[in-house]
């Protein structure tokens, strides 16, 4: 056992659902090393300590003792503090899926005390039907604590947030100039007690080495000002950043400020990196045997990376460990009622990536560059599935979500027919793209093996500028995957773009007219708009003028430089956000379908040049499977069938869970099915072409036109799949 020990810490504030698995992969890593490896999620224990009787008490009395000048909505609040410190213990409680009888209080709307939030509340008998009582009472219990959220931003933090903390402090930050200014102020109330928290978890552990994974730009602050307490308290701990802001933003870095607040700062994977500082600490290494690491070095920032230092395959990074995690103090929440939408704040999500990196990694608005994307490197589907069941058992929780940047098509049908070898029942969803590999078998198989939900990038929702992103889909291609998915009960979430270099108000406006149809086919459940960003990493970033844009220069500061500036003539684009927002909430809620697309904006805008059957037409064109190339392999998921003999005719009779499919044919038809079902009993396969080869000669007949008779469709919807 190695001596050094590790404590790895997620700052606040990112989920309140289920923990960031980065300090889980790396404890799973690090403890796989024979180094004792600790860690913790500051934000839910913050969210914990301040959504407690005790915590409200104590911001209660910090108000009143203090001369903050209050909205009229916080005065509210501090009048109806009685009632907020008597119901507070039990909302929780019942947030983290405890004291489930209290949904009916809660529902009565005469139990919480109900402050600006609840003004958003319009017709929740539609959203949640008079059934959906649990999930009423969530989504009223989920505006009570954001109403407390708002309360605590208006008076003792104004950069408290949810999801985020001090968010706009990390965002664009070419210098480190705003982050350092608000660090040499003094704590206020929330940061003691993030560090009052931190405080305690040093002395339990008296870690050696204390790791910050720094996901995305409000985690930034919260790692900083923890590291200026240790470095301040405990200058013999060791502190190193890692994790996806780093990563992204400060591949640049020069100014050597932040060392004021850690020793290390690591890019990329990090479980090598991590292992190289503690052998270097351990003094089993030099420091020029580091790997992607940024230290200060005579008063410079130096960037290490050796490259005969090997980075650990996806395939044997480990086990993730969720030791130490309150997993039974996260909050499912109901923000939005869309049931797609939700996913993201709704229930304890065991988070798990089957590869690492993009098979795709093409598009031109994505950091393709970056070793998380470009380099793809998928585990093995007996390796994944071994790890859900690990996790299963260390958790109690069968819910995942494969965080991978697109799920490649393959691997998720060996991982679903793994699934169902082991008969391991999970729900789960992922990242993908909506391209043709989604095929209805394949839809089928994943659905059987509990996926639920898919959400891929739409994105602009125009052929021209899809490829011009280079997406590798098309809108007809789109609208094809997205009905395979959703016949078999799979919701989808479409992450949608706007602004991308050239694109005109009429393409917008086209954009929404797509995405209007796609709705009203009930082909997505939920979306998000998001302006287009140029990005350093991206080859649009890299090659501007190809893409008819501008980047101004002198936008390369001393610490973040990921997200530039760019001057595209083409259309003022900012302008159109607020209408695409309206219109998809509206289409999300399954109304304004009929709204003419003007009526979304204060501002004129084209008319749609799109055909208003553009979606209907995709749909109506005929499905043409290339059995013809036999390059499938076949797989039966269905139950036992029972053959049965008629005097004429023999018959399969199968029991779905829902109906009864019956093929009536030839006995030499039969004899030929049977077998096949026989040898692909215990989710065995067998190619296409040996089947089709058999087929003929047993029953003489052609095997194409057998692919085209109603035999043929029964056996396929009582469970047969055809997957290349």
């Amino acid at each position: 056992m190695n001596n050094t020990k590790v404590l790895l810490i997620t700052p606040p504030l990112t989920q309140l659902n289920t923990p960031y698995p980065a300090t889980a992969y790396l404890s799973g890593f690090l403890n796989g090393q024979d180094i004792k490896t600790t860690q913790a999620d500051l934000g839910i224990e913050l969210v914990s300590e301040l959504f407690s009787k005790k915590g409200l008490k104590n911001i209660f009395a910090e108000i009143k003792n203090s001369n903050y000048k209050l909205s009229e909505n916080s005065n509210r609040i501090l009048a109806l503090k009685n009632n907020y410190l008597q119901s507070i213990t039990d909302v929780i409680d019942f947030l983290r899926g405890k004291n489930e009888s209290l949904m009916h209080r809660i529902c009565s709307r005469n139990f919480l005390p109900e402050a600006s939030r609840f003004n958003q509340i319009n017709d929740v008998e539609y959203a949640f039907g008079n059934m959906g009582i649990r999930d009423k009472a969530r989504y009223f219990a989920t505006l009570y604590i954001e109403d407390i959220g708002d309360f605590i931003r208006d008076t003792i933090s104004p950069k408290f947030e949810f999801t985020r903390y001090a968010e706009h402090l990390g965002m664009s930050a070419h210098t480190f100039n705003d982050l350092e200014e608000q660090l040499q102020t003094e704590p206020d109330y929330v940061d003691k007690i993030m560090l009052y928290l931190l405080a305690i978890k040093i002395e339990e552990t008296k870690p050696d080495i204390i790791g910050f994974s720094i996901p995305f730009p409000g985690n930034l602050f919260g790692a900083l000002r923890c590291g200026q307490y240790i470095k301040k308290f405990h200058p013999e701990i060791k502190i190193v950043f890692g994790g996806g802001y780093p990563s992204t933003e400060l591949r640049d870095l020069s100014d050597i400020r932040v060392f004021d607040y850690t020793d290390f700062i690591v890019l990329d994977d990090g479980e090598i990196p991590l292992l190289q500082i503690i052998h270097f600490m351990d003094n089993k290494i030099s420091l020029n045997e580091l790997k992607r690491t940024f230290i200060i070095n005579n008063k410079k920032v130096k960037y290490i990376n050796n490259p005969f230092v090997k980075d650990i395959a996806h395939e044997n990074t480990g086990n993730p460990d969720y030791t130490d995690l309150p997993l039974d103090t996260y909050l499912s929440v109901i923000e939005v009622t869309n049931p797609m939408h939700r996913l993201w704040t709704d229930g304890r999500w065991n988070k798990l990536t089957l590869a690492h990196g993009c098979y795709w990694h093409r598009c031109t608005f994505c950091d393709t560059s970056l070793d998380y994307v470009g380099r793809f490197e998928p585990a093995k589907a007996k390796t994944i599935v071994d790890k859900i069941e690990k996790i299963i058992r260390q958790t109690g929780e069968s819910s995942f979500h494969f965080t991978d940047e697109a799920a490649p098509p393959n691997l998720l049908a060996e991982v679903s027919l793994e699934l169902l070898r082991r008969k391991i029942n999970i729900t789960w969803w992922t990242n993908i793209r909506f391209e043709a590999g989604f095929t209805p078998d394949l839809a089928k198989l994943i659905a059987a093996s509990g996926c639920i939900a898919v959400a891929g990038g739409l994105e602009v929702a125009s052929d021209r500028l899809l490829k011009l992103i280079n997406k590798g889909v098309s809108l007809k291609q789109v609208s094809k995957t997205t009905r395979n998915l959703v016949n078999e009960g799979i919701m989808i979430h479409a992450y949608l773009m706007y602004g991308f270099p050239t694109q005109t108000a009429q393409e917008t406006i086209d954009a929404l007219e797509v995405v209007r149809q796609l709705f009203f086919h009930a082909l997505i459940q939920s979306a998000y708009w998001h302006l287009f960003t140029v990005t350093v990493h991206s080859p649009v970033g890299k090659n501007p003028e190809k893409f008819k844009i501008t980047i101004p220069k002198g936008q390369h500061g001393s610490f973040a430089n990921n997200d530039l500036q760019h001057i595209d003539t083409a259309n003022n684009h900012e302008k159109f956000g607020n209408g695409l927002r309206k219109a998809l909430y509206n289409y999300m809620n399954d109304i304004g379908f009929d709204f003419h697309l003007q009526e979304w904006f204060d501002f004129p805008v084209p008319e749609t040049s799109v055909d208003e059957y553009l979606i209907d037409n995709y749909l109506d064109l005929p499905d043409k499977p290339d059995y013809e190339k036999l390059n499938y392999r076949l797989y039966y998921i269905g139950n036992d069938f029972i053959v049965k003999n008629n005097k004429r005719k023999m018959q399969l009779v199968f029991h779905t869970k829902n109906t009864i499919i019956k093929i009536k044919d030839t006995t030499e038809v039969i004899n030929s099915i049977s077998k096949l079902l026989i040898n692909l009993s215990d989710f065995k396969s067998i190619k296409l072409l040996d089947f089709s080869r058999d087929f003929e000669k047993q029953t003489g007949f052609s095997f194409m036109i057998f692919l085209q008779t109603d035999s043929w469709q029964k056996l396929k919807d009582a469970g047969l799949v055809l997957i290349k």
